[in-house]
């Protein structure tokens, strides 16, 4: 099988986000569109001859016609081996952990994350580099340079391979070995977590609901819940991956997850409920009666990490996003270790693991990770939690309670303003920046600004210096806002509002969170003026 090299018309849209090309099933169905990308892609990667590629996706809409598209690519530009997960699929975070054993140049990963799926949904194509993380701003920039100005591409001409089939064929001189998807996951997970202690915890009549969302980390939870520790079967619910994601959105909250979470509050709950999304790489924690917050969730990992086997010597460090509450700051304060505040995307936590500053790192977006891959981790997640309620022998409502007596508790939400014209949510940020000087002092409601600026970060790694990471306003009364526009979504413009509020007064800490937060609410609107700049009066999802 000879490459051929056929001419090709540039696309001025394929500009990558924090995760990669996000667009909607249609724009990836035009001609040459995921062939000028990939392209791109391999154009700006060094030496790809005879280098080993991972590649699978989430299981969404147009997943497995687009891995043997991208088979052929790489076969046409000089790969030496495929590592394609069975079916085509992997999770992300899977597909972070087989980069990083099989010694990969790196990865191409399907998926638009938490969006919805379906012939009309969302796709997405990104580039996971050798470290198995999320490809870094200057090679998203060269990929972005390279697309705009693509004039071919180059692929051998064969037939689809089977993808279902474990085993090593070939597609031209290039070897594709189809690989268990969840066999070099699990195996990182046994090293990692105390498997006996769950499996002991299991056997003592421990009940868990894990809502897999009819995505990919249907097949991980099965096999490592169900099978190897032992959980009963039906634990997982929504196990099988579908292409549309059985109509779910696969966004693991409470709004999504609403089964899940009514369960969770009921009075026959099972001890234990989680949830992952999309792509897997997501994760929503609920208690019996209790929902826990990613941002409570990480301060608690954080606390208790040491319980688990892979962390039993301490952490070297923890690292969240800006908007992500301040919550594990105190729980780093505590442990005498370093605490970091980065922009949100994956990437920025990228630099600080592979320096070794840091061992756990997470978004409020309910992503959380640690050192061993370079990408967020639902269902590592959700396995530190049960070590940690085996270690403890604690119930999970009881334990995120004796964690708000000791360090306080930060009342948090996020609301979410979806589908906002471009236009009047670029607007709306460019008033808050004019006003930002002039905010500290002013009296709004029950607050009073105490600071007023724009997050910009200082990569301590690298010197590198990102700009324009969102609006934070803090209040003397403890309290703190957040706005940003979101790079995850597909159409218009996601305005999100963080909410926060510190309460240490032991009579305060198990009130509504709609009522502690009630004046923040208040003094965000007003402040921004959101109602008159957008015309939405509420947002589209409160989490």
């Amino acid at each position: 099988m000879t490459p051929t090299t056929i001419p090709t018309t540039p696309y001025s849209d394929q500009k990558p986000g924090t995760s990669g090309l996000r667009k909607k099933v249609p724009v990836f169905r035009q001609r040459h569109y995921v062939e000028n990308f990939v392209q791109a892609i391999f154009d700006s990667i060094a030496d790809t001859a005879g280098k080993t590629l991972v590649l699978g996706g989430d299981g969404r809409f147009l997943n497995r016609e687009v891995v043997q598209i991208i088979l052929r690519l790489a076969a046409g530009n000089g790969f030496g081996r495929v590592l394609v997960g069975r079916g085509g699929l992997l999770s992300t975070p899977a597909a972070s952990c087989v980069i990083r054993k099989h010694k990969a140049i790196g990865g191409i990963i399907l998926s638009a994350s938490h969006n919805p799926g379906g012939p009309e949904g969302d796709f997405g194509i990104k580039f996971n580099a050798a470290n198995g993380g999320p490809a870094p701003e200057s090679l998203t920039d060269a990929i972005f340079a390279r697309a705009k100005a693509i004039t071919a591409f180059t692929l051998v001409e064969a037939p689809d391979l089977d993808l279902d089939r474990l085993g090593e064929t070939r597609l031209g001189a290039m070897a594709v070995e189809v690989i268990d998807p969840v066999a070099d996951y699990a195996e990182l997970m046994r090293e990692l977590i105390d498997f006996e202690a769950i499996s002991t915890m299991f056997a003592s009549g421990f009940r868990m609901r894990f809502d897999a969302m009819s995505a990919v980390t249907g097949p991980y939870a099965t096999a490592i819940l169900e099978g190897m520790l032992g959980a009963p079967q039906g634990t997982v619910v929504n196990a099988t991956p579908k292409e549309d994601f059985g109509g779910h959105h696969p966004d693991p909250n409470p709004v999504h997850c609403h089964d899940l979470y009514d369960l969770m509050q009921g009075p026959d709950a099972p001890d234990f409920g989680a949830a992952s999304d999309g792509d897997g790489d997501r994760n929503m924690i609920v208690a019996p009666g209790l929902f826990v917050t990613p941002s409570d969730s990480l301060a608690l990992l954080t606390a208790h990490a040491h319980l688990a086997p892979g962390y039993a010597g301490g952490l070297k460090g923890v690292a969240r996003s800006m908007p992500t509450s301040r919550a594990t700051d105190r729980v780093a304060a505590s442990l005498g270790i370093g605490a970091y505040e980065t922009p949100t995307g994956w990437k920025f936590f990228g630099n600080l693991l592979d320096a070794g500053l840091i061992t756990l790192c997470g978004e409020e977006s309910a992503g959380t990770g640690s050192n061993h891959v370079r990408e967020k981790d639902g269902l590592w997640a959700v396995l530190l939690w049960l070590n940690i309620l085996a270690a403890t022998g604690e119930r999970a409502d009881a334990l995120v309670r004796a964690h708000w007596a000791r360090f306080g508790r930060d009342y948090y939400a996020r609301h979410d303003y979806e589908e906002v014209d471009s236009d009047a949510a670029n607007g709306l940020m460019d008033a808050l920046r004019a006003k930002l000087g002039g905010l500290p002092g002013t009296r709004i409601g029950d607050l009073t600004v105490s600071t007023a600026d724009e997050f910009a970060y200082k990569d301590p790694v690298d010197g590198s210096l990102t700009e324009r990471q969102g609006i934070r306003i803090a209040f003397a009364e403890d309290a703190r806002v957040v706005f940003r526009l979101s790079g995850t979504g597909t159409a218009g413009a996601t305005l999100r509002v963080y909410l926060e509020r510190y309460e240490n007064d032991p009579t305060r800490l198990d009130l509504p969170v709609a009522e502690v937060l009630a004046p923040v609410v208040a003094a965000a609107r007003a402040i921004a003026e959101i109602a008159p700049r957008t015309g939405r009066p509420e947002p589209t999802v409160v989490t």
